[in-house]
């Protein structure tokens, strides 16, 4: 280890780090020499940063291209009202030196991909997944296996999370799995939904961030043992853990190259071809049906729950009720069907015209999300 030095301020701000006989000066100067690329900065990557911050790691990477909304307020306590509408890369710097500024903050206001990933990522020797979808989680995957760094991995769900290392060589020069090891193909897609279309306690990325900030300072300093070959779960509902054993699988394929990670999941625009399938109106044309009185039915495909949140006046028909309710549906007059980003709705769509022959829909490109946006402000973002 090459020569590192603390300030005076510096060793009292660590002093609890110090006295720990397992830890003491040895493991905080790995700390303050280590890189760490945190990817997203919301949910899982607030408590995240900011401990990785308080704890003194030396250079911390953030890739983000988000802005602060209100909606992120309720889990992502990175940021404040004063955040909203700013970058999250830039919010989160903000408040991260003025935690401590004797680190160094590095911001990539990019959307991370196949073209930039591995040129921002080259210079770190840990990365942490802080994502909630399945082409950016297989993206640093892959990244971490071409550039042999340690992946450390958590996600949400709701009332679940999950932490594991992938990627990790031991003191014994054994190489743990990876996340293709213990998720060789994603789900299909829409089968789970995000956290903007599950929902997710509050409370929830506090924790399991947290873990996940625990293990990036265990792979830095060497002490304990790391979340590798193990997966973490843990339901804040029953307050209940398991901790599952995983292993390299001998069938998983060589990365030797990053890919179309959207097309990988399947949703890509050359394997997703819902959008040309299914006829679209735009918010904008709703609202003048609306002002000039015009004959349409409206159905939201949402849940109860979503529609007491917001809606715009529609016929509540959930999607997964759409089969048992096909009297309810107007087959001689327009129907605009919605939900709330315009997914659900188009599935809606194909599934009515597919199999039940009609041939009247239209879904309302960008759904409810877009009306609040575009049409009608006082709508809740959900």
């Amino acid at each position: 280890m090459q020569d590192v030095s603390f300030s005076k301020a510096e060793l009292e701000r660590y002093s609890r780090h110090l006295i720990i006989p397992e830890f003491n000066i040895e493991g905080q100067k790995k700390l303050k020499q280590a890189k760490v690329l945190v990817v997203g900065s919301g949910g899982l990557g607030s408590p995240l940063l900011l401990y990785l911050t308080a704890a003194g790691v030396g250079t911390i990477g953030i890739v983000d291209f988000d802005v602060v909304d209100e909606t992120n307020l309720q889990r992502q306590v990175l940021f404040g009202v004063e955040s909203v509408g700013r970058s999250k890369v830039e919010a989160a710097k903000e408040r991260l030196e003025s935690l401590n500024p004797h680190i160094n903050i590095i911001t990539h206001n990019v959307h991370l991909n196949s073209a930039n990933a591995l040129e921002i990522a080259k210079n770190y020797d840990v990365i942490a997944d802080g994502t909630d979808n399945f082409p950016t989680r297989y993206l640093v995957n892959d990244v971490s296996v071409l550039l042999d760094v340690p992946n450390v991995y958590a996600s949400i769900f709701r009332f679940e999370g999950q932490v594991s290392v992938f990627n990790l060589v031991d003191q014994n020069g054994k190489r743990g799995p990876q996340y293709r090891d213990l998720f060789p193909t994603p789900p299909p897609p829409g089968l789970v939904p995000s956290c903007a279309e599950g929902g997710v306690i509050g409370v929830l990325p506090g924790i399991i961030g947290s873990l996940q900030a625990n293990e990036v300072l265990k792979v830095i300093t060497g002490i304990g043992e790391p979340l590798s070959g193990r997966l973490f779960l843990f339901d804040a509902l029953t307050f209940t853990t398991r901790t599952l054993k995983i292993s390299p699988h001998p069938e998983t394929p060589k990365i030797t190259e990053l890919i179309d990670y959207q097309t990988f999941c399947g949703i890509g625009p050359n394997s997703d071809q819902t959008a040309s399938l299914v006829p679209e109106i735009t918010v904008q044309e709703l609202q003048k049906l609306r002002d000039h009185g015009h004959d349409y039915q409206l159905i939201d495909v949402r849940e109860p729950y979503e529609y007491e949140i917001s809606n715009l006046e529609g016929d509540l028909i959930p999607l997964g009720q759409l089969e048992q309710s096909l009297a309810q549906i107007s087959r001689d007059r327009p129907v605009i069907v919605h939900c709330r980003s315009g997914k659900r709705s188009a599935d809606a769509i194909l599934l009515l015209q597919n199999k039940y022959g009609f041939t009247n829909l239209q879904n309302l490109k960008g759904g409810i999300l877009a009306f609040a946006e575009e049409i009608d402000n006082s709508l809740a973002k959900y």
